[in-house]
């Protein structure tokens, strides 16, 4: 059954799904490699239509398969679909420009966090539309770090308390991501970094366990085991 968007919602979603995934190993485009037998993007674009806020979603695909993912979606949600650039940072700007007149509130979201719940979908939003230009969800960072330097010998340990594991969706004031992206020049794999250098401050909001980034196969078991206890 097609999910039906908020036509007087105030977000936008662009979820850029251009990339290879050489990570996951050979195969199809990561964001069209299956998860419980659907692709990740499948998955993903499910949970951004459930999120009451979002009025538009737009995808940037593979360019050989922009054809194939508009009708696989088609039965999802009403999604547009775009070709995506070479890099993630092009593909973005290829979505940013697809979107309509209306949605003030731009999200940002990897369809390889297949499993982000909508509330966080929400979360961020909220925290944009209560008036901060940049909200990144995060999580603390957990492990010990260590700074290491030539020959793999130990500089130092990094304070941990200071530092957090960025998740997407990353939210923006519409004419914030806008102008970040007129300005870009070296290409970066976040947007939340393509702000922060035209001096906008980004704030974060707390994320989810469950919007892991599916970049390995070990990620890939790990999303199959929470979807298979999800209940």
């Amino acid at each position: 059954m097609t999910a039906q968007l908020n036509p007087r919602g105030d977000v936008a979603v662009l979820v850029p799904a251009a990339g290879a995934g050489v990570r996951l190993g050979p195969g199809r485009p990561k964001a069209l490699r299956l998860l419980a037998g659907e692709p990740l993007l499948v998955h993903a674009v499910r949970r951004l239509a459930a999120a009451p806020s979002v009025h538009t979603i737009v995808v940037a695909a593979p360019a050989a398969e922009v054809t194939a993912v508009r009708e696989l979606l088609a039965q999802v949600a009403p999604v547009t679909v775009v070709p995506g650039g070479a890099e993630r940072q092009a593909s973005v700007a290829a979505a940013l420009a697809a979107v309509p007149a209306g949605p003030a509130i731009i999200l940002v979201h990897d369809a390889a966090r297949a499993l982000t719940p909508p509330d966080l979908v929400e979360s961020v939003a909220a925290a944009v539309r209560d008036g901060r230009d940049a909200v990144i969800p995060v999580l603390p960072v957990v492990d010990t770090i260590k700074e290491v330097g030539a020959g793999e010998v130990v500089l130092g340990t990094v304070d941990r308390s200071a530092l957090r594991a960025v998740q997407t969706p990353q939210g923006f004031r519409r004419s914030v991501l806008t102008a970040a992206h007129a300005a870009a020049g070296d290409s970066l794999t976040d947007d939340a970094g393509l702000v922060e250098k035209q001096g906008v401050t980004v704030s974060c909001v707390p994320g989810s366990e469950y919007a892991l980034k599916i970049t390995r196969p070990f990620d890939l078991a790990l999303a199959e085991h929470l979807l298979a206890t999800a209940g």
